[in-house]
């Protein structure tokens, strides 16, 4: 298990409810980790995409999308999906943890496995693979490295639609094909496309691999690879092992057929043929396993046409876990025993004649007759003596006062048990008895009754001035589940620390649903581009911020701000240096255009108006003061306050009609 501790995420409660406790691998595509489900308590596995995946939106919308149908589908050789999410920039899924190893490491560790082993590995994974396709679902990725061999035998198969949420993206698929080529139908290779009869293919190659100990082709490249995936018929085992058994060469050669058409329709066709192929082998040609093979519910499979008995196979070598048979799991394989033809035993002799001996008719009649009286006497004693049952009335929807009333009135003894919680039945109505409805009891029976607490509501709790990953272990902790985390600009809060919530601390909720955190974003940089100095000054220490200026020779507005660092939006904290350039302030000769004898900006009739001073007045009656004047209005948002911090044009100097005034507020 990979403990690395420079991980960023171990130790973290990921989405406020997994407890990462420590990597178990990292792949090509995502890192998986061990963890704790805070809610539930129970340990998980959460494999968490790479980065450069959960940045793309077509593969995030495509990975919930085959979360969703992988969930759905339960196999007992299916590693169960629990959950599916996103924290901030981690997307990941909540699996069930398979303590053990992959097929890859037991290939790696013992190299190839005989005939019969190798189809005791195979058969639970086809039959999962064929679950899913009955399903509608197809895999994509076969490969040693997705069949884990759980530390109990169990077999399960691993990453089912991963690969489609891959095919999705626009990700650089080299270092899938890296991984997969091997295992990759032609028609993947030269089109992309992939159906039931892909995973078989891969599936064949993988039986190859476990046959031989090695792939079919080699390659100096993927692309070389891949040309002979297209190009080349897949070997028979026995080319590389001479004398392995023809029904394995022959499954083989069915199941890696180049043309589609000419494979197995699906894995439940190849398992089909799988478990017939296991049947045929001697029990030379491996390890012998102790009792049927369990794969999980699985189509009846044809039996050979024989007399044959059907007897247990002997036990598998300890080197090699077997999977472990489920409650009520079907036998899948039961080997033929031979049975020789032995000679019919020869028929019975007849009895001969014998002299009759013993009781009369006449004796015999008497004690018959006694038999009958007896039993007579009998019923009639039990028929008088019998206990009239009495039958538990039907109390469900009724007010729990008024159902025990009824229940005493007919001779039962009631008791009412603890109140239930129920989203659909109100406080107070009986939502079960125990005994049910219906059941005969003995007059004077014990009868519960259980009434509804009504919905069960969890109030929000107080996260107020918390961060925000304590806030999600806190919300978690009530039964509640965090949302959206949103920002705020605030003056006041520091940044990062929770300012309320959504609904509100206190309020009460169903439990599970979910809440929002609304989280201070500190202060948001003004946007004091254009104010003069004195007005840009004011602005920005009116919220606890540092001004700097620089002048520069410039033609435009003396003393006005120009460039801002940092620019007008940015989070920032209290008593941060904010570094401005000026216009240069110059002499006092600069003049504003209409004052320009060459540039002569006044209306047709050379009036002009004097400006309304309005700064500190309300935003909406400066902009209407300023229009009735006759001035053209513009509003920047600096702090966005109610009230205007500055314009341009200053109050007092003359100006024509129609020119632009702008406010800051």
């Amino acid at each position: 298990m990979d403990t690395t501790p420079t991980d960023p995420l171990v130790g973290r409660l990921l989405d406020g409810r997994y407890r990462v406790d420590s990597r178990i691998a990292r792949g090509g595509m995502a890192t998986v980790y061990l963890a704790l489900d805070v809610r539930l308590d129970r340990t998980v596995a959460i494999k968490v995409m790479h980065r450069t995946l959960a940045e793309d939106p077509s593969f995030v919308r495509r990975f919930i999308g085959e979360a969703k149908s992988v969930a759905s589908l339960s196999h007992p050789n299916v590693v169960q999906v629990f959950d599916q999410g996103a924290d901030g920039d981690n997307v990941y899924l909540s699996m069930e943890y398979v303590p053990g190893r992959t097929l890859r490491d037991v290939l790696r560790d013992r190299g190839r496995l005989p005939g019969r082993e190798a189809l005791e590995v195979m058969i639970p994974v086809l039959a999962a693979l064929g679950a899913a396709h009955q399903s509608g679902l197809i895999h994509r990725d076969v490969k040693p490295e997705n069949v884990l061999l759980a530390d109990d035998g169990r077999v399960k198969v691993v990453d089912f639609g991963l690969a489609r949420a891959i095919e999705a993206t626009n990700q650089t698929r080299t270092g899938l094909m890296i991984g997969t080529i091997a295992y990759m139908s032609p028609e993947q290779v030269t089109s992309g496309a992939a159906d039931a009869r892909s995973d078989v293919y891969a599936a064949g190659i993988m039986l190859f691999e476990l046959l031989t100990g090695r792939q079919p082709y080699e390659g100096e490249t993927s692309m070389a690879i891949a040309y002979r995936h297209v190009h080349d018929t897949v070997p028979l085992p026995s080319a590389l092992l001479p004398g392995s058994p023809q029904p394995l060469d022959a499954l083989v050669a069915q199941a890696t057929a180049r043309d589609p058409e000419s494979r197995p329709a699906d894995a439940t066709a190849m398992l089909i043929a799988a478990v017939e192929t296991h049947r045929m082998l001697s029990r030379e040609s491996g390890p012998i396993h102790s009792g049927p093979i369990h794969s999980g519910p699985v189509p009846s499979l044809p039996l050979p046409a024989t007399g044959a008995h059907q007897a247990p196979l002997p036990a598998p070598a300890p080197s090699m876990p077997l999977p472990a048979p489920p409650p009520a799991s079907p036998t899948l394989v039961q080997p033929r025993v031979e049975v020789l033809d032995e000679p019919a035993p020869a028929a019975p002799a007849a009895p001969a004649p014998a002299t009759r001996r013993g009781p009369s008719p006449k004796v015999w009649f008497l004690a018959a007759l006694a038999v009958v009286m007896v039993i007579g006497i009998g019923v009639t004693g039990w028929l008088f003596s019998r206990t009239t049952m009495a039958t538990v009335p039907n109390l469900v929807t009724q007010n729990v006062t008024i159902a025990a009333d009824v229940a005493r009135k007919r001779g039962f003894a009631v008791e009412i048990g603890p109140a239930e919680h129920s989203e659909e039945v109100a406080k107070d109505i009986v939502l079960r008895t125990v005994p049910a409805a219906g059941t005969e009891v003995e007059p004077g029976s014990k009868l519960v009754l259980f009434a509804s607490a009504g919905p069960k509501r969890v109030a929000v709790p107080n996260v107020v001035g918390q961060d925000v990953n304590a806030a999600r272990e806190k919300v978690s902790a009530a039964g509640l589940t965090v949302d959206e985390v949103k920002k705020q600009a605030s003056e006041t809060v520091p940044r990062g620390q929770v300012m309320r919530t959504s609904p509100a601390v206190g309020n009460k909720v169903k439990e599970g649903a979910k809440v929002d955190l609304i989280v201070s974003a500190g202060l948001v940089m003004p946007d004091v581009m254009g104010m003069q100095r004195d007005a840009a000054k004011s602005a920005l220490e009116s919220v606890g911020l540092v001004p700097e200026f620089v002048e520069q020779t410039d033609a435009a507005q003396p003393c006005t701000v120009i460039a801002q660092d940092p620019q007008a939006g940015a989070e920032t904290d209290k008593g941060a240096m904010v570094r401005m350039t000026l216009s240069a302030c110059g002499n006092g000769e600069w003049h504003w255009p209409w004052e320009n004898n060459d540039q002569n900006v006044t209306d047709g009739d050379g009036m002009t108006v004097v400006i309304p001073n309005v700064v500190f007045k309300d935003v909406k009656a400066a902009r209407d003061e300023l229009r009735a004047a006759g001035f053209k209005v513009r509003v920047n948002k600096a702090l966005d306050r109610n009230r205007v911090l500055a314009q341009r044009p200053p109050g007092g100097q003359q100006a024509p009609p129609g020119t632009e005034v702008v406010l800051w507020h």
